[in-house]
């Protein structure tokens, strides 16, 4: 992928400090996909003792974690200080005393080498701007037979509002982020050392009334245009006047739809005197992609 598409890292700190107060309003997506995430721990009969939740955001996950396996150690760590800070916050005095609250790039983590049993990230691969070496990182965190399990964003998400921007200026500025494709994020997995790796995904549709009122949702929740190659400055009216009629094609019944291709992935740091999945790590393989 070309520099100009890839994210920004310096404004995705920016904006997910900025969303940091008002992010769990908005962020209804996102706590879907994160429900859909942990379930899939149901079918893992696994009991860490060290968890890394990767891109914490507000701590939705983080909390699940605690409540789930009450005698771990969870590290929750994210880019943006704001998010930091809202998550542990969330925790009481006595709960902070036992978890670990970290503000890191996943590119560089600030953590030691084979600490973690479980690694957990829930939508936050597609804002590194080297998912490989992301998962390089994530390898070397993990302890052997530990495992990865994570979400992203495939590229069909937000595909009306991406076609919608390219007929209004004709593809002239990047107006929507760009994400990974299933099968490169599985090739990463594999050759970043994970085994056994899967990854599958599902379409979830969001409706809104107006595209001003998911352009609203993404702004609140950090998500905007964050690529290298976004149109720096205010977008002129009559571009935003294009692109919402534009985005009437695609009404149906009323509302507009937003597409958000949901990308899920796992894969094991193995053991060399054991397979994947051994010492107590199981998975049902027909129940990894069940859908709800």
């Amino acid at each position: 992928m070309s520099a100009e598409w890839l994210p920004d890292k310096q404004w995705v700190r920016r904006s997910f400090d900025r969303a940091a107060a008002d992010y769990d309003a908005a962020a209804v997506l996102q706590r879907e996909v994160a429900e859909r995430l942990l379930e899939r721990l149901d079918f893992i009969r696994v009991k860490p003792r060290r968890i890394l939740d990767l891109g914490a955001g507000t701590g939705h996950c983080t909390r699940a974690l605690a409540v789930r396996y009450p005698k771990a150690e969870i590290t929750a760590l994210d880019l943006a200080p704001a998010m930091v800070s809202t998550t542990r916050r969330s925790f009481s005095w006595l709960q902070r005393r036992r978890h670990r609250f970290v503000c890191g790039d996943a590119e560089r983590l600030p953590l030691a080498g084979e600490r973690f049993d479980l690694v957990l990230s829930n939508l936050t691969l597609q804002w590194v701007s080297d998912l490989e070496r992301t998962f390089t990182e994530l390898h070397r965190v993990l302890r052997p037979g530990g495992l990865l399990l994570f979400t992203t964003f495939g590229p069909d998400t937000l595909r009306e509002l991406r076609e919608s921007w390219a007929a209004a200026d004709g593809g002239e500025a990047m107006h929507v982020n760009a994400f990974v494709d299933l099968h490169d994020i599985g090739d990463a997995l594999v050759r970043s050392r994970f085994g056994d790796p899967v990854t599958d995904a599902e379409r979830l549709t969001v409706t809104y009334r107006a595209a001003r009122d998911l352009m609203r949702d993404l702004k609140a929740i950090g998500a905007h245009n964050v690529t290298g190659g976004r149109r720096r400055g205010l977008t002129g009216r009559g571009r935003l006047a294009a692109m919402t009629a534009a985005y009437e094609q695609f009404r149906c019944d009323g509302l507009l739809p937003a597409t958000h291709e949901v990308v899920y992935g796992h894969g094991w740091k193995v053991d060399p005197g054991r397979g994947a999945g051994d010492d107590g790590f199981r998975i049902v393989p027909e129940q990894i992609g069940r859908m709800r």
